[in-house]
């Protein structure tokens, strides 16, 4: 499609049942004409005429499972309807060139993508980790440019690197691979860019999360091959509120890192390497020799993950149900035990500094007993989400607001739709 033809579709409305479909919202209709109008411009600007494609790949958000995925267990998370979206050609020169936001451009020789230790943590190192990635698995290459925007919320934990991932994995797949890369691949892929180009150890639950789509179950018992499932549930009446208070509690890095080791520790004083692997009736009647090995936050935190995966497996069947009442029962009891025993909420070396702590006080207050809160993603960075009913949400942003001048609050619908091509 040439970019005049997709403008005067996008004036003209004719595509705003696609454009619902996607962002589950017919208030943001003109919004999102905007702004594919707004980055078809941007892209001609920089790149000029010809038949151009559109990208799209949603952030996500972790529903249930908190600190399981790096112990084998099970967990939840879903797309958003915040994405990634990138208007692109096809070019004949071997180079993949990105213009990102207000970025400078990116050009990347595809017949030049060997690790570079100078690019490590950079964008151009996840480009080249995918396009290899893909290469190795004798997928066709070929070179393209490409105008990317977003409004995935930075710093709160949406995954908006997970979601830059699928989005290229999908403008390969629909140039040169005819859209039959798989979602699964290119979450696989996706971790590979970033474990090997990147150099961050990523587990597989964010490039899932944001490939598949909707609500996704994934068992990690087997980390090579893990069993994933996308669910299909209608929580319409529902809205996810993503709060980020905008206050880190002490070193998050270092804080995530004791939960690993700490539940570890307990895993290896039973003879195993992760918790996944231990019987939980063996962890409770070896309470009392834990605690002469470990400390007694080791086993609170080993608790936690013993109910969590547990948590995981009634959401899911509430889930499929269409169980909202149960549903919202699992993530409170989620809530509460990642507070009372997995402790990821407040650095103890800043104990008088509780701003999640509050947040998640307040929430608890102001949500009825069909609404819940939670911690959200790895903890200690502020940000909580709360499942929250459709007319509830105005009056929870205003009190969350109100308490959090600085905070903010991202409301958000589960997308149905992974990585596609729009256009």
């Amino acid at each position: 499609m040439q970019k005049s033809e997709l403008v005067e579709k996008l004036k003209s409305r004719s595509l705003d049942n696609i454009l619902v479909d996607i962002y589950c919202d017919e208030n943001k209709l003109d919004y999102q004409n905007a702004r594919y109008i707004a980055a078809s411009e941007k892209f001609e600007q920089l790149y000029g005429g010809g038949e151009i494609a559109v990208f799209s790949a949603p952030g996500r958000v972790e529903i249930i499972g908190n600190h399981t995925d790096h112990q084998h267990g099970k967990v939840i998370a879903a797309a958003v309807n915040a994405d990634a979206i990138a208007v692109v050609k096809k070019t004949e020169d071997g180079f993949v060139k990105i213009v990102s936001g207000d970025n400078p451009e990116i050009a990347i020789d595809i017949n030049a993508l060997d690790i570079s230790e100078e690019e490590e943590k950079s964008t151009s190192a996840l480009i080249k980790g995918m396009l290899n990635g893909l290469k190795a698995m004798g997928y066709e290459l070929g070179g393209f440019c490409a105008y990317i925007t977003s409004d995935i919320p930075i710093g709160s934990a949406f995954a908006s690197s997970a979601a830059f991932e699928t989005l290229l994995g999908n403008i390969v797949s629909g140039l040169y691979n005819s859209m039959k890369i798989t979602a699964q691949e290119i979450a696989q892929i996706g971790q590979y860019s970033e474990n090997i180009y990147f150099g961050k150890p990523s587990g597989l639950m964010d490039q899932t999360a944001c490939s598949v789509g909707g609500f996704v179950f994934i068992d990690f018992s087997n980390p090579a091959e893990p069993k994933i499932e996308k669910i299909e549930s209608d929580l319409s009446d529902y809205s996810i509120c993503i709060t980020d208070t905008k206050n880190t509690s002490g070193d998050s890095g270092t804080e995530y890192s004791l939960i690993v080791s700490e539940m570890k520790s307990v895993a290896a004083e039973l003879g195993k390497e992760f918790l996944n692997d231990v019987d939980r009736n063996e962890f409770e009647k070896n309470i009392a020799m834990l605690r002469t090995k470990c400390p007694d936050r080791a086993i609170l935190r080993a608790m936690h993950f013993f109910a969590e995966n547990e948590r995981v497996v009634k959401a899911l069947k509430a889930l499929k149900n269409d169980d909202a009442a149960s549903f919202v029962k699992t993530e409170r009891e989620s809530g509460k035990s990642s507070f009372m025993y997995l402790q990821n909420i407040c650095s103890p070396t800043e104990y008088l500094k509780q701003d999640l702590s509050l947040a998640l006080a307040l929430s608890s207050d102001f949500l009825g007993p069909d609404e819940a809160s939670r911690i959200h993603a790895s903890g200690f960075s502020g940000v909580m989400e709360a499942f929250v009913k459709n007319e509830n949400v105005d009056s929870y942003k205003a009190r969350m607001e109100e308490a959090f001048p600085d905070c903010v609050v991202s409301v958000m619908k589960i997308r149905k739709f992974g990585g596609i091509q729009v256009i």
